[in-house]
């Protein structure tokens, strides 16, 4: 009787495992992907991923952990809570995807992540107008700010969209019934010199959501869940990329430490303390009041594009 399972050396495309040729094994599965893209980026997984366990040694028990882990991130999302991207935001994937993606070239403002609290549409408002419908605390802030191309040449009519966090620290949707919808929200078009301004609060720092398995991470690791104070804008037009970046508060904790590494040293403004009863009147803001200005380098797309 032969015995066929002594001396058996898998060929070089055999489907067989061998630890030593792992991902090259795996990698070989995927030939008859009709989509090069996802072919490329799916041996680029498995051979990041078998390399990652291979480095670290990874234990059978560890393995089952992390499994645990996501299997958790994922029960932990719904319609207005994403744990995965949270997971990428901490880990400063998101940030990296985006500054990959959107380069400035030392010609354009920077981006960042859009966050996870544009859930809701902006309310469409008047230049001027004051996105902060409760007035009950803050620092009045006047925010303006002009939109241009990299030639200096301004993007009328550009939608500009702003939301943020209010002087405790929360958005409108985490706070449902205490505040009106959509406080703090705000679409502008900018006029046709590409200027904009509007009324609001200087922005607190706040934690990012520490009830899930993220929040156990950061514990784990020993890192604070804060985001430094800001406001989001995100500027559209047609003819030119889409652009999602912050304004931080030059005073504000945590610009060094942003949880989810959000923070560029280009986005950092002084917000202005401004003593003028007059230009407080002319903008209908109690005096004194800060002020900050955000010129805006948008880069218009290529035709066709």
């Amino acid at each position: 009787m032969t015995d066929h399972t002594a001396d058996v050396t898998p060929s070089p495309t055999s489907g067989l495992f061998e630890a030593e040729r792992s991902a090259e094994i795996v990698a070989a599965s995927f030939v008859g992907t009709a989509d090069d893209r996802l072919k490329e980026i799916l041996t680029a997984l498995v051979r990041h991923a078998h390399a990652f366990v291979k480095d670290t040694g990874l234990t059978v028990e560890e393995w089952a952990q992390g499994i645990r882990f996501l299997t958790r991130t994922g029960q932990k999302c719904d319609a207005t809570r994403q744990e995965f991207i949270l997971l990428s935001d901490v880990l400063g994937v998101s940030m990296l995807v985006e500054t990959l993606n959107n380069p400035a070239d030392g010609q354009f403002t920077e981006s960042t992540v859009e966050g996870p609290f544009h859930m809701v549409d902006s309310p469409p408002r008047a230049l001027g107008d004051s996105i902060d419908e409760v007035h009950g605390g803050g620092e009045p802030c006047l925010v303006t700010g002009r939109i241009t191309d990299a030639d200096g040449i301004p993007v009328a009519g550009a939608a500009v969209d702003v939301w943020q966090a209010d002087a405790d620290g929360y958005y409108d949707v985490q706070r449902p019934g205490e505040v009106p919808d959509r406080n703090l929200r705000g679409l502008f078009t900018a006029d046709a010199d590409g200027r904009f301004r509007f009324r609001t609060i200087v922005p607190r720092y706040y934690p990012i959501p520490t009830d899930g398995p993220v929040g156990d991470l950061l514990k784990a690791t020993g890192r604070h869940p804060n985001r430094a104070a800001h406001l989001h804008i995100e500027v559209s037009a047609p003819g030119i990329r889409t652009l999602t970046t912050h304004l931080f508060v030059d005073e504000s904790p945590y610009l060094d430490s942003d949880a989810v590494f959000g923070v560029k040293e280009s986005l950092i403004r002084t917000f202005t303390q401004v003593d003028d009863p007059a230009m407080a009147a002319e903008h209908g803001l109690p005096n004194p009041f800060r002020h900050v200005d955000f010129p805006v380098t948008v880069q218009r797309r290529a035709p066709g594009g």
